[in-house]
């Protein structure tokens, strides 16, 4: 339950659940580790959960538990290969989680991949469970991934034989190469860069991200986006202004189908807005789910 007085939060912890036949990783902080009222955290690709690290604590503060998920294929969750890590893939698989740790009364908060994911859950899977649902650069409609990232030529890359054709070295420097063009402070984000593509960097690695980018499907992204402007939840919809993956355009178009969902535009970031602008992604998080 949410506390009406506010408590010091733990610092995060992480936890293992088994679903299915996988094992799922999570972080976890906050009031404590409370099940109803849960902000659920769901990154891009090719992230994990570290990517809220600068984020968490201030929504801890909200007295409720956050919880940012390692999807499946992702950090320290399994990386099964062959296996679906769709939206839908994901969705189905998280469904099951929320009901393990029976989460009720969710703010389901997803980024670009996340995005989709979540408007899965939001809509169809776990319609009952979630409270309000937050879009952050999120794939959506017909456009779930962009052409030339987080690599390049990515249409090639969906082919279900690109992996064979591609050595390990070659695609980790492509990573390298294009995955700072998501940022609008790209020398930066070098720094940083080893969070997002150390864990491809084996042959398993590469296989489970060319599945990744294979099962980015428009026809999976669209299929749902129908549902958005029925769905009846608070909505809230944080884009960077400079996202040349995900174009504003998707925001607007977003806004413009949600009933009554409010937009926030954050300057001086782009598509990796988690990165560029962790403490404007917060503060509007705040805004949000502090007036549900």
């Amino acid at each position: 339950m949410i506390h009406d007085t506010p408590e010091v939060s733990k610092a995060p912890e992480r936890q293992i659940a088994h679903v299915i036949h996988y094992a799922l990783s999570y972080v976890v902080q906050g009031s404590e580790y409370g099940t109803d009222g849960a902000i659920v955290l769901l990154h891009d690709i090719p992230s994990g959960a570290f990517v809220w690290a600068d984020i968490m604590p201030q929504l801890a503060n909200l007295n409720r538990a956050v919880y940012a998920i390692d999807m499946l294929g992702y950090g320290q969750s399994d990386h099964p290969w062959p296996a679906d890590t769709s939206n839908w893939g994901h969705a189905d698989g998280l469904k099951m989680l929320f009901e393990q740790l029976n989460l009720t009364n969710i703010i389901l908060v997803g980024h670009g991949l996340g995005g989709s994911v979540a408007q899965v859950l939001a809509t169809r899977l776990s319609r009952e469970r979630v409270a309000a649902l937050v879009l952050i650069d999120s794939a959506c409609y017909e456009h779930s991934f962009a052409e030339n990232w987080p690599l390049p030529e990515m249409k090639k890359r969906q082919d279900y034989d690109a992996p064979k054709e591609t050595k390990v070295e070659d695609m980790m420097r492509d990573l390298r190469e294009t995955l700072p063009n998501g940022s609008e402070n790209s020398q930066r984000f070098v720094a940083f860069m080893g969070d997002y593509i150390d864990q491809w960097g084996s042959e398993l690695g590469k296989e489970v991200l060319f599945q990744h980018i294979r099962l980015l499907n428009p026809n999976y992204t669209n299929s749902v986006a129908s549902d958005l402007k029925v769905m009846g939840k608070p909505a809230l919809i944080i884009w960077g202004e400079k996202d040349q993956q995900m174009p504003l355009k998707l925001a607007q178009r977003l806004h413009r189908n949600i009933a009554e969902s409010r937009l926030v535009i954050i300057p001086d970031a782009g598509h990796l807005v988690l990165f560029d602008a962790p403490d404007a992604v917060a503060s509007a998080l705040v805004d949000f789910i502090g007036d549900l």
